[in-house]
């Protein structure tokens, strides 16, 4: 915007505030328009008398006092019900506690009774002014949004019980006979609020009332002791017709529309807990976005969707709401397959987390409530479902340290000046001896996708949430025995399980180093690696690096009794009986094995050939 722009806009402002000021009307004024706009607007049928309604509403009346009005905005289709006064109606049953607004008619806080933030605060999903839905038509020559007109209750609150359900209507009115009614449902257990929008009278009124546009936002408000984690497994996931299910980017704002698919369900997923708006017969049309707002530490992210619903057979616009916990085996039961939003990984990774971890994980569960020792026995059945491999890896390991002294010949023979022809050499020695020199390494990368895969595991398993165990009090996340300001790489506190974890890292990956006689850079890379791990994982679940520290223990464990059943002076005697056998005989490092030494004879080749010239 340039300055004489600004400037002109500027002029224009000060003029219409001016303007205001000096032509308003006095209150006396406004009061007798205000009863007099009242009045007409019954008598017109704009808004319901009080015996005009089939359910008995609450008194709105006072609803037009102390209001500045707009006269031309009251003649405009649902213009009565721009001016009014915002109450609130509780919906209630044993698991939730939900407020509605007359402001709007919609949803305007969301508790869940069985469930506290970190800090022992009640629960609360989001509520006020950092919430919003809306539907929004257009009626003869006016565009409408229920946002911000005012609506009329057909009872003050609803507690429901047992096996118990019942409805609060929410009415706005054009007329006695035509007006829009949004129907809450409660059950007396539960978490869903079922929401069915019905309009009376108002096809010749609405524009193409067949569908409805529906927009809903929310801030979910922060529950977890850490932000940083509770945003990093924040987002809006959704579900088509088809069951399909993706979300928006977890770790940047992002935004989607899909309307060649219709979509079940649109989640606003704040880590352990969610809000999802479900369409029995499917949103048409949808328009997501998730941002987030970094100064803004009293909420998780911003979330919002547009949506279009056709309306069924019966002439409803049919939804209800699932506002709960991210439980996975709760959400089964809900139906829709809500379960899916709880990420168990990529790709195969969730299949191992959903088909053999979490089963093993319930099982547990059955015997005791103490999470700690379930993740102990379930890193036991792990160590052992996984212990031929550990013991096929040590094994090769153990080859490999016996046959350090030759290859020790090899390199002073050799020289290191000649890298490839070293490599050759070595490759001869590995197939007379018929030792594999990554049958160490291929077990390990085995059991790669289950470390990963328990790396997603327990961040999303609610189960954790507020369980403690020792010192940790919520295994859920991180435990901090000392605080302090932000370091890079670190942050501002410093987790106990992360250091025993890295400690005990530290420690294998030296014993490791006697086992396989690794010399050079690699005796020190593996180094490197637990102390990148303890910056990046200090801030993460404890229950997480529990078990990381249990499956380095349990690893020691298991290379002690090994130990006992390899025989170096064993497998010293098999190698050199190997290399009495016929070459053709020897299965070493099968075809792997013999592409690298033709890979290295051509390399060899390709150096010399230079010199010759």
């Amino acid at each position: 915007m340039d300055k004489n722009t600004f400037t002109g806009l500027f002029l224009i402002m000060v003029i219409m505030g001016a303007s205001f000021f000096f032509m308003k009307p006095s209150e006396a004024d406004l009061k007798k328009e205000r009863i007099k706009a009242h009045a007409d607007s019954v008598k017109r049928g704009q808004i319901a008398g009080p015996k005009a309604a089939a359910v008995k509403f609450v008194d709105s009346a006072k609803a037009l006092a102390n209001k500045p009005v707009d006269s031309a905005l009251l003649k405009t289709p649902f213009g009565a019900t721009t001016v009014g006064t915002e109450k609130f109606i509780t919906l209630e049953n044993k698991n939730i506690r939900v407020k509605l607004t007359t402001q709007g008619g919609r949803v305007y806080s969301v508790e869940l009774k069985d469930y506290k933030t970190f800090d022992k605060k009640p629960l609360i999903l989001f509520d006020g002014e950092h919430n919003h839905f809306s539907a929004s038509f257009a009626a003869g020559n006016s565009s409408i949004s229920t946002d911000k007109l005012y609506f009329t209750p057909s009872a003050n609150e609803l507690q429901v019980s047992g096996k118990d359900s019942s409805t609060v209507t929410m009415r706005l009115s054009y007329s006695p006979t035509q007006y829009i009614d949004y129907i809450y449902s409660l059950k007396g257990e539960g978490y869903k609020v079922g929401l069915t929008i019905k309009s009376t009278g108002l096809d010749q009124v609405i524009a193409n009332s067949g569908t409805i546009n529906l927009n809903w936002a929310a801030n979910m408000r922060k529950q977890e002791k850490d932000l940083v984690q509770e945003r990093r497994y924040s987002t809006l996931y959704y579900m088509d017709t088809e069951n399909a299910v993706d979300y928006l980017s977890e770790n940047k704002d992002d935004q989607k529309e899909v309307s060649d698919k219709k979509m079940q369900w649109v989640s606003f997923q704040a880590h352990f807990f969610s809000g999802v708006l479900i369409a029995k017969e499917g949103f048409s049309k949808v328009n997501m976005a998730v941002n987030t707002d970094v100064t803004d530490t009293a909420h998780s992210k911003q979330m919002s969707a547009g949506l279009i619903l056709n309306k069924s057979t019966d002439g409803t616009f049919p939804m209800e709401f699932y506002f709960g916990p991210d439980k996975y085996n709760f959400l089964k039961t809900q139906g829709y397959h809500l379960e899916k939003q709880v990420y168990m990984g990529w790709g195969f990774l969730a299949y191992i987390n959903r088909f053999s971890v979490l089963p093993v994980f319930n099982f547990l569960s059955k015997f005791t409530s103490n999470y700690g020792l379930i993740i102990l026995a379930l890193t036991i059945i792990l160590k052992l479902v996984l212990s031929p491999l550990t013991y096929k890896s040590y094994l090769s390991m153990a080859k490999m340290r016996v046959l350090k002294p030759e290859m020790d010949e090899i390199k002073t023979k050799v020289g290191e000046d000649n890298p490839t022809l070293l490599q050759q050499e070595y490759l001869k020695l590995y197939k007379k001896a018929g030792v594999n020199p990554l049958g160490g390494c291929l077990p390990l990368v085995i059991q790669m996708p289950i470390v990963f895969a328990f790396f997603r595991f327990f961040p999303s398993l609610f189960e954790l949430r507020g369980q403690s165990f020792l010192w940790m009090h919520d295994l859920s996340t991180y435990d901090s025995i000392i605080t302090f300001p932000n370091i890079p790489f670190i942050g501002n506190h410093l987790s106990l399980m992360c250091l025993l974890m890295t400690i005990s890292t530290l420690i294998y990956t030296y014993f490791n180093n006697q086992i396989s006689g690794a010399t050079g850079q690699m005796k020190y890379i593996g180094y490197i690696t637990p102390i990148i791990f303890l910056g990046a994982l200090n801030s993460y679940p404890s229950g997480l690096n529990y078990y990381y520290f249990l499956a380095n223990m349990l690893t020691f464990l298991q290379q002690y009794i090994i130990r006992f059943m390899v025989d170096d002076k064993k497998i010293h005697a098999q190698i050199q009986e190997n290399k009495k056998k016929p070459d053709e005989k020897k299965k070493s490092g099968g075809g792997f094995q013999a592409k690298m030494e033709e890979m290295m004879r051509q390399k060899q080749q390709a150096a010399i050939a230079p010199k010759k010239k």
